[in-house]
């Protein structure tokens, strides 16, 4: 009888079925369209793959704690990546993980800075048709994506920005010695014939006045203790579709005085005046505001007991407006604010020169490590390139006069263009010498550097003229020409209206300035104490050669001993040695 046959083997598993893909993730994708449907009658969707591009766009940096995600802040990068997600351009599997699609930033702005034209870059599935309609649709009011550029698969936004430029819009009075004084300069001032004023309003803005104001830190939101409080010329708050009084923002640009689109000179009534200018560049009319030091023009053909006449008339009214400066009350008897007086103070052809020329000391390869945080001066991180540095443009925001200061470099460290408008400022206001320049680069001198407030910085554009170059013939350019009407759009309804905003209802420059002050800042007096250093170094080796040249003096005078002719000594016994 034969045997039994044995029972057949089990065939052997079959080996998983390896990605065509080199991306494995895109094909095992199950949050993106993929052609593994469930119901065998369902179509097949179509599979997309992950592309390498560069997203450009902007935000208002209000509310977020700046750009780079930080674990338990908001940051626009923290709500950029799940926008991201939730749109459907990164998988499940690398939500909350950036590193695994690449992803990079051309620049990573502070707290409370804006941008309105910032660049990331990763590989997100951007298909089909209407990427930025569903990234758009993910994301809050104040931040929007423009475009998307297709880059080569190397392409990196912070490694091939080759130059970044920023804007920071500095309020024309922070340039101005008598605006906003600290506490020093207004008691040091008192009895020179230039008195300045005490600022009552930013007494009221910085800590709780009794019986002024009653409020604490910053004037109340509108419908406020059920009173509807509203600042003439204030920017409106945020609504409910994100819009921050786009109709309220008035970004004309003006030049230093010269009359606008609207016909305005940008001038109060007083100002008008062809006011003569002073040396460091203030007008003489600030002479309203309790400087009495103004020559005084007299006609030819008059007398002098006219021109007594004039000059104490201009005296009375001078003395009158201090007065109703230092007695203002800014709350009316009904509640309502009266909005503060404009200064005589204007951004004059001689102001202009003087900043131009001071901003200029930044422009080429300087050691920054004073204008920085956590960087060393043996750093070599520390030294940064400047291509440009120029305030030659004024706009008009709400009510407010604002210098353009554009700063054009190849990177940025933290704080650095703050920074540096921060020891311009204090050297505009006379806090600090012109010559401190001479030393603030240097690294074996260091240097506490007052840091401008970060609200009027923004990102104005990321620049990648080199990869442009480059791969011009297969690649479209990584630029925001195609989309500056859009930046510009979003720039007069969010960034200036919330710069405005800030300065109207904060007064975030006005308190600022406040704290310009040798107390804070004692090395606003480094030349003068390194130059006592040096003058008493030089006093103790002049007293010393001094000395010595007295003493050799002394010894040539002495008179020589006459030996006899014997040439016999006398000594005497004591003094005789063994």
């Amino acid at each position: 009888m034969a045997a039994a046959s044995p029972p057949p083997s089990p065939p052997a598993a079959k080996r998983p079925k390896m990605s065509s893909s080199s991306d494995p993730e895109a094909d095992a994708e199950p949050t993106s369209p993929s052609a593994a449907g469930d119901d065998p009658g369902q179509p097949r969707r179509p599979r997309y793959k992950r592309r390498k591009v560069a997203i450009l766009l902007g935000y208002c940096g209000a509310g977020y704690q700046g750009m780079q995600k930080n674990p338990g802040a908001r940051t626009i990068e923290g709500d950029l990546e799940e926008a991201l997600y939730q749109a459907g351009a990164v998988p499940e599997a690398d939500r909350a993980a950036p590193r695994r699609y690449d992803w990079a930033r051309a620049a990573r702005t502070d707290k409370g800075v804006s941008a309105a034209a910032q660049v990331v870059s990763g590989r997100f599935y951007v298909d089909p048709p209407g990427f930025i309609d569903r990234l758009n649709a993910q994301l809050a009011p104040q931040i929007r994506a423009y475009g998307y550029v297709r880059v080569t698969n190397s392409f990196s936004a912070k490694k091939f920005c080759d130059r970044r430029r920023y804007l920071y819009l500095l309020p024309v009075f922070a340039l101005d010695p008598s605006a906003h004084p600290d506490r020093e300069a207004v008691m040091a001032s008192m009895g020179s014939g230039s008195e300045l004023t005490k600022c009552l309003e930013c007494s009221e803005r910085g800590r709780k006045v009794p019986g002024v104001m009653g409020r604490e830190g910053k004037l109340p939101s509108p419908g406020e203790n059920g009173a509807d409080v509203a600042m003439d010329g204030t920017v409106d708050s945020h609504d409910e579709s994100g819009s921050i009084g786009a109709a309220k923002c008035d970004p004309t640009i003006t030049d230093g005085g010269k009359t606008n689109s609207h016909g305005e000179l940008g001038l109060s009534s007083n100002e008008k005046l062809d006011l003569p200018v002073s040396g460091d560049g203030t007008e003489a009319g600030n002479a309203e505001l309790g400087s009495n030091d103004v020559d005084d023009v007299v006609p030819s053909g008059s007398s002098d007991g006219d021109a007594s006449i004039g000059n104490e008339v201009n005296k009375l009214e001078a003395a009158a407006t201090e007065d109703k400066v230092q007695g203002m009350d800014f709350e009316m008897s009904n509640g309502e604010e009266k909005p503060p007086t404009k200064s005589a103070f204007s951004y004059t052809e001689k102001v202009k020169e003087k900043f131009n020329r001071i901003l200029k000391y930044y422009v080429g390869t300087h050691n920054f490590h004073n204008f920085t945080t956590r960087t060393k001066a043996e750093d070599p991180a520390a030294k940064r390139f400047i291509i440009s540095f120029a305030a030659d443009r004024v706009v008009s925001l709400d009510g407010i006069d604002f210098v353009r200061c554009e700063v054009l470099g190849q990177s940025f460290m933290l704080h650095q263009i703050r920074k540096m408008i921060g020891l311009a400022v204090a050297v505009m206001r006379n806090c600090a010498p012109e010559s401190i320049y001479d030393v603030s680069f240097r690294k074996d001198v260091n240097l506490n550097v007052p840091t401008a407030p970060e609200v009027g910085l923004y990102l104005d554009e990321c620049m990648f003229t080199s990869y442009n170059k480059k791969w011009k013939d297969s690649h479209e350019a990584v630029s925001m020409e195609p989309y500056c009407e859009e930046a510009e759009e979003f720039k007069v309804k969010y960034i200036f209206p919330h710069i405005a905003a800030m300065e109207h209802k904060e007064g975030a420059v006005a308190l600022w300035l406040h704290s310009l002050n040798h107390r804070n800042y004692p090395d606003f007096c480094y030349m003068e104490t390194a130059g006592a250093e040096a003058k008493v170094g030089a006093d103790v080796e002049s007293s010393a050669a001094g000395a010595e040249a007295k003493i050799g003096a002394e010894v040539e005078n002495i008179e020589e001993v006459q030996i006899p002719s014997n040439n016999e000594v006398q000594i005497p016994s004591d003094n005789v040695s063994e």
